[in-house]
C-alpha cells in the first residue's frame, strides 16, 4: 500500500510522518507540502509533490487531483494527515477520493503503525 502524507508549517509536525515512514512496510511514499517543506529528509526513498497551500479550497484540491492522479497502483491509500490545518485537509482528502481511490487513516503510535 502507498503512503500519501501532508507535509503542513511546522516542523514539529513532521515526526509522525517521519515515524510512519520508518516503521510502517510501504510500496512507496508521496509527501505533499509547499516550498516550506521540500526541506525534508528521511533515510526511506520518497516522492515529494510541491502545492500552494496558499491557495483557496477548491483550487488546492484540484491542483492535488492533477498531481495524484495516475500515481497509485492500488484502490487504496494510507494517509496521514498528522500535519497541516482543516483546508489542507479536506481538499487533500476530496481530491483522493475523486481520483477515485480509497483512504485508510495511519497513524503512529506506542504500539506501531496502526489504521484507524
Amino acid at each position: 500500500m502507498e503512503l500519501v502524507a501532508l507535509l503542513s508549517s511546522g516542523k514539529g509536525t513532521w515526526t509522525q510522518v517521519s515515524g510512519l515512514m520508518k516503521y510502517g512496510e510501504w510500496d512507496k511514499i508521496i509527501l505533499i507540502g509547499s516550498d516550506f517543506a521540500k526541506d525534508f529528509k528521511h533515510e526511506k526513498e520518497f516522492e515529494f509533490i510541491n502545492i500552494d497551500l496558499d491557495k483557496k479550497i477548491k483550487e488546492l484540491r484540484d491542483e492535488l487531483s492533477t498531481k495524484l492522479k495516475g500515481k497509485f497502483q492500488g484502490m487504496e491509500v494510507a494517509l496521514s494527515i498528522a500535519s497541516g490545518d482543516g483546508k489542507e485537509h479536506m481538499a487533500l482528502v476530496s481530491a483522493l477520493i475523486n481520483l477515485p481511490v480509497g483512504v485508510r487513516f495511519a497513524a503512529l503510535t506506542k504500539e506501531g503503525v496502526i489504521d484507524l
